[in-house]
């Protein structure tokens, strides 16, 4: 598996495995808990190593129980979870350290790779005790790495006035639907990496019908093709799969260039 080098020196895989849906019923986001992580074991299964889950999905403890139980060792993984910017979790320092605590012990270790902050808190106060609270874990070597999701570039900026440790994953979505390039612009100019979270949504019958014609130069599908051109362009993926050969296809993206043409194409759907 490929790597990114983030910020701190640590490398994370280029590509990863969403969890949102997994252990729940229906294979919904909404869906009551099941205890069905076979999805996550085919993942693991095929090779994925970065897992992504977050305290919103409901499921760490699931995830966690999955990859203890793959006799795989932890060194092995690349975990990142995540704090919801809500009251109950971010209202005091008490509850930030109350909730990692709690992360570290549903993903069943003793350090968690990437912690990222799930949605942007609007109250400076509290994002910047939540952020303190963060950077106390890295201190402890409890936590590898913090970071943000869905943050813009003013929240960013806002965030840099006062982090004594600074945010080195930006977790934004990025696919055909919206693209987000300003944003991956500024990401990578200040050495903070773009991941994508569903880098495969939301694509129509005409880009999926262009992007496989991409993809027959190279032998390869339209996802393929996809995960390959945000790759090729710094952003690491998270895509997500409940199909053993789908979640084994999004791995193959790894032996094939996109020429310069066809990022061109892609750029402009």
């Amino acid at each position: 598996m490929e790597t990114f080098t983030l910020a701190n020196g640590d490398n994370i895989p280029v590509i990863g495995t969403g969890t949102n849906t997994y252990g729940k019923e229906g294979n919904q986001y909404n869906g009551e808990l099941n205890d069905d992580f076979s999805a996550l074991q085919s993942a693991i299964k095929a090779g994925y190593r970065l897992i992504d889950t977050a305290i919103s999905y409901r499921n760490e403890a699931g995830v966690g129980k999955t990859i203890y139980e793959s006799g795989i060792e932890r060194k092995e993984f690349y975990l990142t979870t995540k704090i919801p910017a809500k009251e109950e979790y971010i209202a005091s320092k008490e509850l930030v350290e109350q909730t990692v605590l709690q992360s570290l012990e549903n993903l069943k270790t003793d350090y968690i790779d990437l912690y990222l902050i799930h949605h942007p808190i609007e109250d400076t106060d509290q994002l910047k005790q939540t952020w303190e609270v963060l950077e106390s874990f890295v201190d402890q070597g409890k936590i590898k790495a913090i970071g943000v999701s869905n943050f813009s570039i003013e929240q960013l900026e806002l965030l840099k006035t006062f982090a004594r440790i600074q945010p080195v994953v930006n977790q934004i979505q990025s696919n055909p639907h919206i693209w987000n390039n300003e944003i991956i612009g500024y990401l990578l100019k200040n050495d903070i990496l773009p991941e994508a979270w569903s880098p495969l949504n939301k694509v129509t019958e005409e880009q999926t019908a262009k992007l496989t014609e991409i993809g027959e130069k190279y032998g390869k599908d339209w996802g393929q093709v996809l995960l390959r051109y945000q790759i090729q362009r710094g952003v690491a993926v998270i895509p997500k799969s409940h199909n053993s050969e789908h979640q084994a296809s999004n791995l193959e993206v790894f032996d094939f260039e996109l020429s310069k043409e066809d990022t061109t194409m892609i750029e402009s759907l």
